[in-house]
């Protein structure tokens, strides 16, 4: 007979899991936990990141998820430090992301309904709308079951954040191993992908064989699922345009011949006119206009084929004219062999030109200000020089209103799971955290930071834990000195009524330095590739406080488009005369 804690057999699971980080603060109740991390992680491999704020420790295991394609983990103790994991772990919600999120609970005899204890929470309410599944481990006993189950609803259908409620005397109550066993993945739960309905997948063929103009637009289920080289390929064997949400860009590299950028001139002329769309783990939210017309074919015109693991998701913005209800890699898999026996590699559309030159028209208006030699710096000399600086599988976490959008324009990504950005809730505040999350997941990979002064802001201490676990990330900060975005919109439409939005001038640089990492401040465009070498060779997390255009920076090009898609209806109020 085995008889071991519940905390012990918590981590036994994680363990089993193959988890090797778990993200946090650590906290009285919460202490059991990370007792058995440094009794049983050492030679499994599992080790514990405390962090500066639960909401990185969130981040950091949501980056890991994206990056590796595995879940995360992060803690948090009872009360004010499941609270603050809520911001990261909404993020991870948004884009669904596995996650798994544990939180300590007061004990069993104190909780639901409390009764006066301090820094007592209902912690099961507070994470039910973030997370697709939640539990209350009210009993020994349900440890390992309940950890399973938690593993099996973050990876199943459509993935996403789980919590798990975890009250200090179960995780200190013992259980019987025997008869409560700690299993291996493949004896709880499907490892093995579902595909879509067979013969789905032959109409689905027989529509993309036959069509003139077909364009494949890829979501971030796709890289949930693994399946960019299935996408990809099939993509080639029809010649066919591809296009991802902002969120699932990587899927392709953004360079190559098919690619066509979201929201480009290019792209924006495909979508219009493509005879055929297959639509692949995306729900087309805002940014992809909705999946409809101006900048999406006419429903009774333009035929979708939509492939999704979650039936929810299916024809949820845009009609559908067939559903394929399945895991993305296996049905395109699929889906690829019944295209191939229909027909050989299909010629390119001459219309794909019109798209190329579209999209050259798209990057041609950017090319002055990424050549500008102006002072202050010209927000996109600044992203130019950052990503001509970085190889090719860098790993690039983007954070901030303004600084988002102008990195959109020049910082191509070329690597799948190589793009870390909040993209469904717009978060601030995740770019350093995701950044270290990503360079302790893949040590091998560059990982740099592009960011807004403001994101910057939120979890800036970050760096401490960065340089205290070997993360040497480069943080590159566009500095104006403002809610960038919110001044931008506060200038278009309110008159130049700013309020709320000015910082005064922090040396980002120097509170870099004061925390053991390598600090510079850049005020010139020469400046920017000597210091981001600097950088690098310092083998520290760096921190580049770039001095950029204010006025510039304040009004992107596609500003009034996306204070359009956010403010639609609302009208600001006119001053009184």
């Amino acid at each position: 007979m085995a008889r071991i804690s519940g905390a012990e057999a918590l981590v036994r699971c994680l363990i089993e899991e193959g988890v090797q980080c778990v993200f946090g603060i650590p906290g009285d109740q919460c202490n059991p936990i990370t007792d058995a991390i440094y009794r049983l992680g050492h030679e499994a491999g599992l080790k514990f990141i405390t962090t500066r704020h639960e909401q990185a420790a969130a981040h950091m295991a949501d980056a890991w998820a994206r990056v590796t394609g595995q879940p995360g983990v992060c803690l948090g103790t009872v009360g004010p430090g499941v609270a603050d994991l809520v911001p990261g772990v909404y993020a991870a919600w948004a884009d669904s992301i596995p996650m798994i999120v544990l939180g300590a609970q007061n004990q069993t005899w104190r909780c639901y309904p409390e009764h006066g204890s301090m820094q007592a929470l209902d912690q099961i309410a507070l994470m039910t709308p973030i997370t697709k599944w939640r539990a209350l481990v009210n009993d020994v006993r349900r440890m390992p079951q309940l950890v399973q189950w938690a593993f099996r609803a973050a990876t199943s259908g459509r993935p996403g954040p789980v919590y798990l409620d975890l009250p200090s005397n179960v995780l200190c109550d013992k259980v019987d191993t025997d008869e409560y066993p700690i299993l291996s993945p493949q004896q709880y739960r499907a490892v093995t992908p579902p595909v879509a309905d067979a013969q789905l997948v032959e109409q689905a063929a027989e529509m993309l064989v036959h069509a003139q103009w077909p364009l494949l637009h890829a979501g971030g289920g796709v890289l949930r699922a693994g399946a960019w080289p299935e996408f990809v390929e099939l993509a080639e064997y029809l010649s066919a345009a591809v296009t991802t949400s902002v969120g699932a860009r990587g899927v392709i590299p953004e360079d190559h011949r098919l690619c066509l950028i979201p929201s480009s001139f290019g792209a924006l002329g495909a979508q219009a006119t493509a005879d055929v769309v297959l639509l692949v783990g995306g729900r087309m939210g805002d940014l992809d206009f909705w999946g409809r017309p101006p900048a999406w074919g006419e429903p009774s015109t333009q035929r979708w084929i939509q492939i999704d693991l979650e039936p929810q998701n299916i024809a949820l913005n845009r009609p559908v004219d067939l559903a394929l209800v399945g895991d993305a890699k296996a049905t395109l898999r699929a889906l690829l062999a019944a295209v191939k026996a229909r027909t050989g590699p299909k010629p390119e559309n001459p219309q794909f030109q019109d798209a190329r030159e579209g999209q050259q028209a798209w990057f041609h208006q950017w090319e002055e200000g990424a050549h500008s030699d102006a002072v202050p710096i010209h927000p996109l000399r600044l992203m130019r020089e950052v990503r001509e600086f970085f190889p090719r599988q860098a790993i690039c976490a983007v954070d901030g209103g303004t600084t988002a959008v102008w990195a959109f324009y020049m910082n191509r990504i070329y690597e799948p799971r190589s793009f870390l950005w909040a993209a469904d809730s717009g978060h601030l505040g995740a770019g350093v955290p995701y950044a270290v999350g990503a360079k302790l997941a893949r040590p091998d990979v560059p990982v740099y930071c592009i960011t807004g002064d403001g994101s910057f802001g939120f979890n800036a201490m970050e760096l401490e834990t960065a340089r205290r676990e070997g993360a040497p990330i480069v943080v590159i900060i566009a500095n104006d000195r403002a809610w960038g975005m919110i001044k931008g919109g506060q200038k278009l439409v309110y008159d130049e009524r700013y309020i709320g939005v000015d910082f005064s001038d922090a040396r980002y640089d120097k509170l870099a330095e004061a925390l053991g990492c390598y600090g510079e401040r850049i005020t010139e465009p020469a400046q920017i590739r000597p210091a981001l070498q600097r950088a690098a060779d310092s083998g520290l997390p760096a921190v580049l406080d770039v001095i950029v255009d204010t006025e510039v920076h304040l009004v992107p090009p596609d500003l009034e488009v996306l204070d359009g898609l956010w403010m639609e209806g609302c009208e600001p109020p006119c001053p009184e005369e």
